[in-house]
């Protein structure tokens, strides 16, 4: 008789303003690695849902042959349960996250705090194709610190 190992789903809520530019590709670059037993979503504490990713942030990924289709989704209350790691871009989107849902207070952190790193992801919003290029590598690199915490 074989026994089945019982796998945990991780679920990892990228947030960040509008959802339009650093959680989606941050969402885009962790989906990209396909991780088995991990799930990927993000949101904006500030996001108008329905909206697409900028058309900079769309660019990069495809540079980067990364697929992705986005529309943006506001933070809920769902996405927050749904979540058991919320990575937020900036520390003051964390404070937000934690100011509105306090029960969701030992479940978040910023990414870089979570990779065990100092700072805010830099926010290429309005910015050109090389701006946005920077806070993919920023990201990508960051992203590559915690690959082993969600095993």
């Amino acid at each position: 008789m074989l026994m089945e190992e019982k796998i945990t789903m991780i679920r990892v809520l990228f947030v960040c303003t509008g959802n339009t530019c650093r959680s989606p590709m941050a969402e885009a670059v962790l989906k990209s690695k396909n991780i088995p037993g991990v799930e990927v979503r993000s949101a904006g504490v500030f996001a108008v849902n329905g909206s697409d990713a900028s058309p900079n942030a769309k660019k990069v990924l495809e540079e980067q042959q990364i697929s992705f289709i986005h529309q943006s989704s506001s933070l809920t209350e769902h996405l927050v349960e749904w979540a058991t790691h919320i990575l937020t871009m900036t520390s003051g989107h964390k404070a937000n996250i934690v100011s509105l849902y306090p029960q969701a207070e030992k479940k978040t952190a910023t990414l870089k705090e979570f990779a065990g790193r100092a700072g805010d992801v830099s926010d290429p919003y309005g910015g050109s194709l090389s701006v946005y290029q920077q806070t993919f590598e920023e990201l990508q690199h960051t992203i590559e610190g915690i690959l082993d915490k969600l095993r």
